[in-house]
């Protein structure tokens, strides 16, 4: 099984609108994602949240079954189409992947 954490910090302003509504645009978007391929075994979006900490805007926690399940969800027209959005809004990503 392979995990993958992607952290996204957005922008203040970008896309005609502030960062709580990009987040949560982002969220929705990413949401149509976690059943585009065979092989996501868990696909979680989560905003961050008033009162705890964090450091960053929007978080997907994922699992897929292999390498190639990732490609795939990577690859997909879904995933794909939400990229040029991401890029527009976001000031800062970091990323993990990790076989268990």
């Amino acid at each position: 099984m392979l995990k993958h954490i992607v952290m996204w910090k957005l922008k203040d302003h970008a896309e005609g609108a502030d960062r709580a509504a990009n987040a949560i645009e982002m969220k929705r978007r990413l949401d149509e994602c976690a059943t585009i391929v065979p092989g996501i075994l868990k696909f979680e979006v989560t905003l961050a949240q008033p009162g705890l900490e964090a450091t960053y805007d929007v978080v997907l926690y994922s699992e897929f079954q292999d390498k190639a399940a990732l490609d795939a969800y990577a690859q997909h027209p879904t995933h794909q189409a939400l990229v040029p959005f991401i890029g527009a809004i976001r000031e800062g990503r970091q990323c993990m992947d990790y076989i268990v």
